[in-house]
């Protein structure tokens, strides 16, 4: 007979790791399918490499940017195979620890794919542990996604790779067409430019980085045009011709063209369902490939659920570890309350950083809500001025009363040094809906940063400090 567990999750990613732990700390048996290593897309060729890069680029630009601080040095040269190695090891660390942590708390690890069959059956194969066959009181769907692909720029890991390939080269190309001005876009953009590529982002949306509130954009706009990053927005790509000398033209517009040495597809990730069986069971799928769940990620099928990239939610590693821990204190009967998809955490790794929470100044009204905002920019901040980093705003929407004050914060946009460190107090702020006059309250810590957060909220009491 095949064995029974409390809980079989399809899936070593974020959604489904996370259910794993939280459900095992609670007692649950829990077993867990992987086909590759667990930490999925966000450890592997997702969050962690891509930030180890972008790390790599901040280094090189404050050794290039020493001299105002009295430093002589002579020009960086990047060994790209070095960053590469690093990137690794940081990598296998977390891997290692995540692999122990999983033994330790007896989660069954089986290596392979897992499809779920009538009868909560799921079906193991073409891995480690051979053709198993095991069955779940409840079943986690967590296969995660893979990147996105648009006609005419088949991925061939050379002139044209998509970010898995791009986090694995041993050199980066002299010039790139980052096709997709979305966060990922925009933080290879930021990284390879930084790092000595020429760059240029083709963008098909009227704007880069959609959901940033415009103020927001127009900062980052900026900054990428001087440092020399080419960004057009409103143009669709039109295939392109490989060069017998290499690298590739690109053709986009109204009959544009572009010579680069590598074009990085960049348009997103679409959930990986294909592989997931579901014959026999009331799972549906969506045409986009998502699978279909209500607010507490229950599929059609009773007591099968459904998270992380694999619906259609934000494709976030941590939206995916709210979404584990959500599932099981359902499974357990703890009547959770499901994820305010609207009032989640964005960070964007791009140079200048980016972070946000909640509506922008634009969603807001298009919402039909009054509000009152307060914007401040770094270049008055004590501590972004010892860093030499005063480029950036924080920018804070709130309701407006009916006496025209403003009242409950409903979106922190932020843009400049470290603001994806700082957007906490933002985000604890908007989702325990506290007002202006609550904030405000609160002392800041001089000289940081994150004063600027607690200045911009002052202000919209109707007195100020500095700003």
């Amino acid at each position: 007979m095949a064995e029974n567990f409390d809980v079989v999750i399809i899936g070593g990613g974020p959604a489904g790791y996370a259910a794993a732990l939280y459900g095992a700390s609670a007692g649950l048996n829990i077993a867990l399918i992987e086909k590759s290593k667990v930490g999925g897309t966000c450890l592997h060729v997702g969050c962690v490499p891509a930030k180890e890069l972008l790390e790599t680029a901040a280094v090189r630009r404050a050794i290039v940017g020493s001299s105002m601080f009295g430093l002589t040095t002579s020009e960086p040269i990047l060994d790209f195979t070095v960053t590469q190695a690093r990137k690794q090891e940081v990598i296998d660390g977390l891997f290692g620890g995540l692999s122990g942590l999983l033994k330790r708390r007896k989660v069954t690890m089986f290596d392979g794919i897992g499809t779920l069959h009538a009868g909560h059956v799921v079906k193991i194969s073409g891995g480690a542990s051979g053709d198993v066959e095991v069955t779940g009181t409840h079943v986690i769907l967590a296969s995660g996604s893979v990147p996105r692909t648009i006609p005419g720029f088949e991925v061939d890991g050379n002139r044209v790779i998509t970010s898995d390939e791009l986090l694995s080269l041993q050199e980066l190309p002299k010039s790139a067409v980052v096709i997709g001005g979305g966060a990922i876009g925009c933080e290879f953009a930021s990284m390879m430019s930084d790092l000595g590529t020429e760059v240029t982002i083709l963008e098909a949306l009227p704007k880069i980085l959609p959901g940033c509130d415009d103020d927001i954009t127009k900062i980052v706009l900026k900054s990428f045009k001087d440092r020399g990053i080419n960004v057009r927005t409103g143009v669709s790509v039109n295939g392109h011709e490989p060069r017998k000398s290499g690298g590739t033209t690109v053709k986009f517009g109204d009959g544009e063209t572009i010579e680069v040495d590598t074009v990085v597809v960049s348009v997103g990730r679409r959930p990986l369902s294909e592989n997931l069986g579901l014959e026999g069971t009331a799972v549906q799928v969506s045409e986009r490939g998502h699978v279909v769940v209500d607010p507490w990620c229950r599929t059609g099928e009773p007591g099968v659920y459904a998270a992380g990239d694999l619906i259609a939610t934000p494709a976030l590693a941590h939206i995916g570890f709210a979404e584990g821990i959500l599932v099981i204190q359902d499974i357990l009967g703890e009547d959770p309350i499901p994820v305010d998809y609207g009032n989640v955490p964005w960070c964007i790794y791009c140079h200048p950083e980016v972070s946000f929470v909640g509506h922008s100044e634009a969603s807001a009204k298009e919402a039909g809500i009054e509000i009152v905002v307060s914007k401040h920019r770094y270049s008055g901040n004590g501590r972004a001025l010892i860093l030499g980093e005063p480029e950036g705003m924080v920018k804070v929407i709130a309701e407006k009363r009916p006496d025209g004050t403003a009242g409950r914060l409903i979106g922190v946009h932020m843009v400049g040094p470290w603001v994806t460190e700082q957007l906490g107090q933002a985000y604890l702020a908007v989702n325990w809906e506290a007002t202006a006059d609550d904030v405000a309250k609160f002392i800041q810590p001089h000289p940081t940063l994150s004063e600027l957060f607690g200045e911009s909220v002052l202000a919209l009491t109707g007195r100020s400090l500095h700003g």
